[in-house]
């Protein structure tokens, strides 16, 4: 006879200022306050690529997110267990969140056989059987002691099938009431993932079923897997409003500026992706006047800092002429400092958001934010088309670049 889970712990989620559908809140976890909207950056294996401790420190993020499937295969998560869980093992003591690992049916689903009960994955390191479902989600999660996890959930690919879609959501809806039953712990937040595609019938059918669940916190999955940016913000507008307005809401694997933007406009507190690390350490770095591609040669004798208004160490010290040289020349040191902006640059934008949210003046933040990021988006599209060998380049890079998501591989 099983034994009755705990209580779920109360993350007494304060509604602070709200302008529009925007929202400024704080909830607590055990191992500190959160505050948001929030960025939470990935943290695969339990580190930020190229990022120190003490940078981290500076960076000074509400939550770190680390991947389950990562950890679990290396260096497992008894190893890590034993070590003091996340927070001793990786000596970071604000609070941690971990995914499910149920994305990797989706990342890894040419290594991957589905069946009710969950999935079995070949590793992607040795090929050796890796089994993961409900019961394996939360004794992996529970082992690692993060103060936040995430339901076993189905995400698909789009586009998909309606059928495929509802199947994977009434999936999604038992395999978050078996993770639910499976807890053990009473100081971990479980959230369940609303699926459904782009189907706002779907979408609302899925939200339905987890709420009755009631969980301390609820996320938009499925989304950045191929829909479009248009189709994304459509499906997060009619999925948010769904939610508790008294529990976190979280948009999975969403890293872009401007999709922060709206997310937030519409309600979302929480997101995630490896994009800022991804993209800084491919010399792709985000301004306030959009993004410098660092490798181009109009950057070459440039002494200006990449963001006069960034107030990271990259951008108060280096000017884009040595960082072009940095990335050129293949020094470590480029990653370190890509990765660095990228993500103060993210930190610096959703708190921004929150202070205009507090200030009640989001609607205008927002909007003037986006005019002058897509403003120098169109300036260096307009460059580009005039060469046509630098617009070659980009396009090669960009493909060699990918498109980020939160569980797809490390950040």
């Amino acid at each position: 006879m099983s034994s009755t889970p705990p209580p779920h712990p109360d993350l007494a989620l304060a509604l602070e200022a709200s302008d529009g559908g925007a929202r400024a809140t704080t909830f607590m976890t055990a191992h500190g306050p959160v505050r948001t909207p929030t960025f939470m950056p990935v943290a695969t294996k339990g580190s930020l690529k190229g990022i120190t401790h003490a940078q981290l420190e500076r960076l000074a993020p509400d939550v770190m997110l680390a991947n389950t499937y990562h950890l679990h295969l290396r260096p497992g998560e008894a190893t890590v267990r034993d070590l003091g869980g996340l927070h001793g093992f990786t000596g970071w003591q604000g609070p941690w969140i971990t995914d499910s690992g149920g994305y990797q049916v989706f990342s890894l689903d040419h290594r991957a056989t589905l069946d009710e009960e969950g999935v079995t994955l070949r590793s992607h390191l040795d090929g050796a059987p890796v089994r993961l479902g409900p019961r394996e989600a939360m004794a992996i999660q529970e082992s690692l002691g993060a103060d936040l996890i995430m339901a076993f959930d189905h995400c698909l690919a789009l586009p998909a099938s309606r059928e495929a879609l509802e199947a994977a959501v009434h999936r999604t809806t038992r395999w978050t009431a078996a993770c639910a039953a499976a807890r053990t712990r009473s100081d971990q937040a479980l959230f369940g993932i609303v699926q459904g595609g782009t189907d706002p019938a779907l979408r609302a059918l899925s939200a339905e079923a987890l709420l009755a669940l009631d969980l301390p916190g609820y996320a938009i999955g499925g989304l950045a897997v191929g829909e479009g940016g248009q189709a994304m913000r459509a499906a997060v507008e009619a999925t948010t409003p769904l939610l508790p307005a008294a529990k976190p809401r979280y948009l999975m694997g969403v890293g872009q500026p401007l999709d922060l933007i709206d997310a937030i406009a519409a309600g979302v507190d929480m997101f995630d992706c490896v994009l800022p690390t991804r993209n800084g350490r491919r010399g792709w770095l985000w301004t306030r006047d959009g993004t410098v591609r660092i490798g181009a040669r109009l950057h070459a004798k440039d002494d200006a800092p990449l963001d006069a208004e960034c107030r990271c160490e990259v951008c108060r010290t280096h000017s884009r002429g040595y960082l072009r040289h940095l990335f050129k020349t293949g020094e470590h040191t480029a990653v370190t400092l890509g990765s660095l902006h990228n993500l103060t640059f993210l930190f610096e934008l959703v708190r921004g958001a929150r202070t205009a949210i507090l200030a009640g003046t989001y609607t205008a933040f927002a909007a003037a934010f986006r005019a002058r990021f897509e403003a120098g988006e169109r300036a260096w599209q307009e460059a580009h088309a005039r060469d046509p060998e630098a617009a070659f380049r980009s396009r090669e890079a960009n493909r060699a670049r990918g498109t980020g998501h939160s569980e797809a591989e490390p950040a």
